[in-house]
């Protein structure tokens, strides 16, 4: 397909209650854990923090990108994600709500109406936060023997 591009992440339970992942472009591995309160270990990132970095890294990206072909000049962006997990009837526990709440600074006043306006737009084209709704591929295999980490 034209204009596709790919993203790959592989991860593994390394042992106890750690794993790793790694992207072929990064070239340092994540090490991750389940949520202490689940059992994983304390200080390590979880699937759930991961999760909500994606959303506020991709919020981030496209913001930036927006504002550099409108000319927008900005002087800071943090973006904070908050997701709240609950348990669910029988299905186990999920997420009930997401929150991205950016602060952006601007120099001048009169740019405050523009400056929402771009906002709302980073949040429409966000790829992470679009890719949340889409309903996902799953393409389970079972192998044989041993298997290295790639």
């Amino acid at each position: 397909m034209e204009n596709e591009y790919k993203y790959r992440v592989v991860a593994w339970w390394t042992s106890g209650q750690t794993g790793i992942a790694k992207s072929e472009v990064a070239p340092s591995a994540i090490h991750f854990a389940a949520p202490p309160l689940f059992g994983g270990l304390e200080g390590r990132w979880t699937p759930e923090d991961l999760l909500m970095t994606a959303l506020a890294s991709c919020f981030t990206t496209t913001f930036h990108a927006i504002a550099e072909c409108s000319k927008f000049e900005y002087t800071d962006l943090a973006v904070e994600a908050e997701g709240a997990v609950s348990k669910a009837d029988n299905t186990g526990y999920a997420f009930r709500a997401i929150v991205i709440r950016p602060t952006l600074t601007i120099p001048h006043e009169e740019q405050r109406e523009r400056a929402f306006n771009l906002l709302h737009k980073a949040k429409t084209l966000c790829l992470v936060s679009r890719a949340l709704a889409i309903p996902q591929e799953f393409e389970a295999r079972v192998e044989i023997g041993k298997h290295s980490p790639v």
